[in-house]
């Protein structure tokens, strides 16, 4: 798993005797549909999760196993994986998955459960209990597949919210290989977690596993306080980012490693003429305006009502600005099924509406730019390299992907990145960005300004910090030191790296 790039990789990735790595998700990275002539065809995937292990398994080879998307002739779509397979330098494993499966696990428990009780929005959450029986039932297919396809040896790594019952199916099952578990988006406090009704069944299935990683320090605590809270025998040791939790005869590695991007690859990409063309072109459209970004699927949790409002706010405080800043709000379908999701759009809609009916001036300035479709790759790089002032203020998230990719295409380094203190990035790009409350709709509009008056040599300054950190703690770090967690035999022996987990690193947020 070479990085080809600024630093060589480290630990297991050099091991010549490193173990296969099955990555196991919801979804695999491309999605299987038939095209107008009837064949299956694969379209890539999209997403943290995939942006952050495709140039993984890419480097090192292995098996990704996943729901395809799509239900049909099971032999027919096989042929399609093998055919994805072998272009993309690693394999498929596809788990078959029923209409009424797919709604009760993934719409349902995965989307009306757990996903807003572990952002903090426990309102939004319907505990039906035939949820759970089908994410448990599911959970179980998942892992048939995996004790299928994978042989002895194999590291096997579950990623996400999705799959935490699946090490209890494989324990059930036989499987005794050493099995990883990552949580990509937050994990709740304690009196949040207790809300839910099947609390002592996940935590359980979660100590299945060997090491249980989360994105940051806080998301780590909040999982050991929940464990002495449930379970009193529990006995917690070491000190660093990677914690043993003993409970009876087994021990559970727990660990916080902050996710990240192939940021050597965004930089490049970002660099090339065609890029610098399109946002030059970006530029020439909004002439003598600096460009505000904001670029997030279509989610609650991702503040875009409340940042539209706070920008708003900007303009009706400061009047001089007005022609000189225009926000871009660019929104990328998702979860078009959950009726959630539709008042989402139709709030956001009206908002864009109302500032633009108010503000923007005939033939000339319009305040908010709106998009509502996925960009093209050379799209979402020239819009990143365009931005003057990145807008990332998320209410709750586990990493913000967005943040970084946006730092590692930003090569003039003339631009500002502001950002949610609710983000789990904060603790990492905290001394670069502009922290703000997303819920603090004048905090956010002063920082928008604040940014957009912010001196040339401390813009260059900020942004230097911050893609120094990306590059040091890219994508490939991530996963050479969750596997050297996994694999290294005495906690002791554990290298404990430098990074932004480490206390004379990290950013100290207010919580």
């Amino acid at each position: 798993m070479g990085h080809g790039q600024e630093h060589p990789p480290a630990g297991p990735a050099q091991d010549p005797h490193s173990r296969r790595l099955v990555v196991v998700s919801n979804r695999l990275p491309f999605t299987f549909a038939r095209d107008a002539g009837g064949a299956w065809q694969a379209l890539p995937g999209g997403g943290g999760l995939v942006t952050a292990l495709l140039p993984v398994l890419r480097n090192r080879g292995g098996t990704w196993i996943g729901w395809p998307g799509a239900t049909g002739d099971k032999e027919e779509l096989e042929s399609a994986l093998r055919g994805a397979g072998t272009s993309a330098g690693y394999s498929f494993g596809a788990v078959d998955l029923l209409p009424d499966e797919v709604h009760d696990f993934y719409l349902g428990f995965s989307n009306e459960i757990i996903w807003p009780l572990f952002h903090d929005l426990q309102s939004l959450c319907n505990f039906d209990p035939a949820y759970w029986r089908t994410y448990c039932r599911v959970n179980r297919k998942f892992a048939e597949v995996i004790a299928a396809q994978s042989r002895t040896g194999d590291f096997v790594w579950i990623h996400d919210y999705h799959l935490m019952n699946v090490a209890a199916a494989l324990r059930e099952l036989g499987v005794g290989g050493r099995l990883g578990f990552f949580l990509h988006i937050p994990f709740p406090s304690p009196d949040l977690f207790l809300k839910l009704p099947w609390r002592a069944e996940l935590l359980r299935a979660l100590m299945c596993f060997d090491l249980v990683g989360f994105q940051t320090a806080r998301d780590r605590r909040n999982f050991v306080q929940c464990l002495r809270l449930f379970e009193k025998d529990v006995e917690i040791e070491g000190r660093g980012h990677v914690l043993a939790a003993r409970l009876g005869e087994r021990e559970v590695r727990i660990g916080h490693f902050p996710i990240s991007i192939d940021y050597a690859a965004f930089r490049r990409q970002a660099e090339a003429p065609e890029v610098a063309d399109k946002a030059r072109e970006l530029h020439e459209r909004l002439p003598g305006r600096r460009i505000i970004l904001g670029i997030d699927r279509l989610d609650y949790t991702k503040g875009i009502t409340l940042r539209l409002r706070a920008f708003r706010n900007l303009l009706d405080r400061h009047p001089e600005l007005h022609g000189k800043v225009s926000f871009m709000q660019v929104v990328v379908p998702s979860r078009e099924d959950i009726p959630q999701y539709h008042k989402l759009r139709t709030e956001i809609d009206q908002l864009v509406g109302q500032i633009n009916g108010s503000l923007a001036r005939p033939g000339g300035w319009v305040p908010v730019w709106y998009e509502y479709r996925n960009l093209t790759r050379l799209e979402l790089l020239a819009y990143y390299r365009a931005a003057d002032i990145a807008l990332v203020t998320p209410l709750k998230d586990g990493m913000n992907l967005v943040a970084k990719e946006y730092c590692a295409c930003s090569v003039e380094e003339d631009c500002v990145l502001i950002l949610s203190e609710f983000a789990g990035a904060a603790s990492q790009l905290g001394r670069g960005a502009l922290l703000v409350n997303p819920y603090d709709e004048e905090g956010v509009a002063d920082a928008i300004r604040a940014a957009y008056l912010m001196d040339p040599a401390e813009r260059r300054a900020r942004m230097r910090r911050l893609r120094a950190s990306i590059r040091e703690h890219d994508v490939f770090w991530w996963v050479d030191s969750f596997l050297q967690a996994a694999i290294t035999r005495d906690l002791r022996d554990y290298p404990q790296p430098g990074g932004p987990w480490d206390d004379a690193l990290d950013y100290q947020l207010p919580f």
